[in-house]
């Protein structure tokens, strides 16, 4: 199983050397992506904007955008932005799409929250037309740069119900899962029904299995990680938020360690370890854990 890392975009407190430090020692350590997600509204910087500099900083990692959050952007314009982070990448990076889940992102950039599942089946072809050279409409250019992966990079959906699991077995190469604590019952469940899926759309390949989980392992981990997951997901309700951040646990090497070892029996190909705090301890201790595994 592969580990990516996803960067601390989340804090007010990011800064240049921040950015920098964590891009080198992703790119140093015995990781395979650097990942980002995207948020409009609280302190969130900008995906895109980070990830570019990502690209520029390493030479090895894919660069993932975790997850594009399509619907609230033009299909062209993003399949713009996506082939221009390949480019710039040298043809290291996967997306990850969904809808996500936050309609006070959506209102804030003027994007309508309504029918944006098929929105986006609908935007994700738009874009390959797009990476194929095509003109998006008759009598216009073709909008440049052509990606350097052909026809495209890969796309994972982030998707965990049957339904979304099943849209996305048209377009994906496969599903981003978010497990939240590591717990594996769920990472066990979105795996079959995208093994369903991807028979029933007729696809020979199987779909690839990635999915994350926050944790921390900087000094008093246990405080920070559930402040972290309270600040986050506020915006959901003061009951949901209070709920879900007493129950994270991944604030020691062992429950890390253990967390891992469970997902990866399960036949998942990626996790992504997504940081509570912007700390370099987190880093450094990540990968002692990972050469003791």
């Amino acid at each position: 199983m592969k580990i990516g890392v996803c960067l601390p975009y989340n804090k007010p407190e990011i800064d240049r050397k921040t950015t920098l430090d964590w891009c080198r020692a992703i790119e140093a350590g015995p990781f395979s992506a650097i990942t980002c997600g995207e948020r409009i509204t609280g302190p969130s910087q900008e995906m895109n904007v980070l990830l570019s500099a990502a690209a520029a900083l390493t030479e090895r990692v894919r660069i993932v955008p975790s997850l594009y959050v399509l619907p609230m952007h033009s299909a062209v314009w993003a399949a713009k932005q996506i082939a221009t982070l390949d480019v710039l990448s040298g043809g290291r990076v996967t997306v990850t799409v969904g809808v996500g889940g936050r309609e006070v992102d959506y209102r804030a950039v003027g994007a309508s929250f309504a029918r944006r599942h098929p929105r986006m089946d609908e935007q994700i072809a738009e874009m390959r037309r797009i990476w194929a050279g095509e003109p998006p409409f008759e009598g216009a250019d073709p909008v440049g740069p052509l990606p350097v992966q052909k026809g495209g990079p890969p796309i994972l959906a982030g998707a965990m119900g049957p339904k979304a699991i099943a849209r996305a077995s048209r377009w994906a190469q496969g599903i981003y899962a978010f497990t939240m604590n590591g717990d594996t019952a769920p990472v066990e469940q979105w795996y079959r029904l995208a093994e369903e899926a991807w028979q029933e759309a007729g696809r020979s390949e199987r779909p690839q299995r990635v999915t994350g989980f926050w944790y921390s392992l900087a000094d008093d981990a246990d405080a920070r990680l559930k402040k972290y997951v309270y600040d986050y997901l506020k915006v959901l309700g003061e009951g949901a938020a209070k709920a879900v951040s007493s129950s994270m646990s991944l604030s020691t090497p062992d429950a890390v360690r253990a967390a891992l070892d469970a997902i990866e029996e399960l036949g998942c190909d990626e996790l992504y370890l997504v940081p509570a705090t912007a700390d370099l301890c987190e880093m450094e201790r990540v990968v002692e854990l990972l050469e003791s595994r």
